[in-house]
């Protein structure tokens, strides 16, 4: 019996540094993923690079933003989140029920 979706407010801060692909390319790597752990994506939206308030690495100042609201069963962000920790293409995710 399939669990009832739910929807996702999701940002991932995207680190393309020393990588040929754009940010549309990463974006749709993570689209993939968001489809593995059974989510549905309704929107992407690029917010743009934008300058991190604390900087944690010198060498990485700031970078680019962007939202995907997806539905997917309550288990899908821990596995989504378990499966982009091992992305360095992916800098930072947040997930928010919305």
């Amino acid at each position: 019996m399939n669990s009832p979706k739910r929807n996702y407010r999701a940002t991932f801060i995207m680190d393309n540094r020393g990588r040929e692909e754009t940010i549309e390319q990463l974006v749709d790597g993570v689209k993939k993923i968001i489809a593995e752990v059974q989510g549905e994506v309704s929107a992407v939206e690029n917010i743009g690079k934008k300058d991190f308030i604390r900087v944690t690495d010198k060498k990485l100042t700031g970078a680019t933003y962007v939202h995907v609201s997806f539905s997917a069963p309550a288990a899908a962000p821990a596995q989504l989140i378990e499966r982009l920790r091992l992305n360095n293409s992916v800098y930072r995710t947040f997930i928010q029920s919305a």
